[in-house]
């Protein structure tokens, strides 16, 4: 199954099989775009949203958020201060809400499939507002309000308070879970989250732009 170039380039100095594997959420199960979060930011008069998050870097603002150490109300009073216009607590998380897209079926097929000869778990730099949006996605999608019943654990930054690329975060997941480092497979499509679980020694494959999961098993 696991058999494609880029997998065996990414593990051939490895003699250790393959048990494990770590998904990243937004850009590699559920697809997203920063754009539409810049521009819906953008109608409400924060015309520099992009300076503040990308999907390269971040404010202290945001990070907070996907930390825990502000809660959503704190984070909605915090963007108003930017804004040029006099928007609503539901307004601000339609915007924030405006990058995340869908979950095709066919990646939630894979996952099921995975799941069946590898221990698959979930991290994900998140925060409350996008876990609450997210069960809405799901629930539409294949009515489950959550991805608990797919993955062994389920790690959510704001819950753990960690967020990736800390090597404790992956740190936390190998250890909690029995894992051995160089059995497990981390996939992300952020380059500097990739280079963090390389730090613990963990396989890590950068989902390119123009690839899918999909092309990857």
């Amino acid at each position: 199954m696991l058999s494609i170039t880029q997998f065996e380039i990414c593990v051939q100095y490895n003699d250790n099989p393959i048990r494990n594997i770590i998904f990243d959420l937004g850009g590699v199960l559920l697809n997203i775009d920063y754009n539409l979060c810049v521009e819906e930011f953008r109608k409400l008069g924060m015309k520099e949203f992009d300076l503040l998050y990308s999907k390269a870097r971040q404010s202290d603002l945001f990070d907070k958020l996907e930390t825990g150490k502000i809660s959503a109300s704190d984070f909605r009073s915090e963007i108003k201060r930017f804004l040029r216009s006099d928007a609503s607590d539901i307004q601000i998380d339609e915007a924030w809400n405006a990058m995340l897209l869908d979950m095709p079926k066919e990646r939630m097929n894979l996952l099921l499939s995975l799941k069946k000869k590898y221990k698959i778990f979930l991290l994900s730099n998140t925060n409350e507002i996008h876990i609450k949006k997210l069960s809405e996605i799901l629930t539409r999608s294949f009515n489950v309000p959550d991805l608990s019943h797919v993955f062994e654990k389920v790690y959510f930054s704001h819950l753990i308070k960690l967020r990736k690329p800390e090597q404790e975060f992956f740190e936390l997941v190998l250890s909690e879970n029995n894992l051995i480092a160089e059995e497990t497979l981390f996939i992300d499509d952020s380059l500097q989250h990739i280079e963090g679980a390389r730090k613990s020694r963990i396989n890590a494959l950068h989902l390119v732009k123009e690839k899918t999961i999909l092309d990857l098993f």
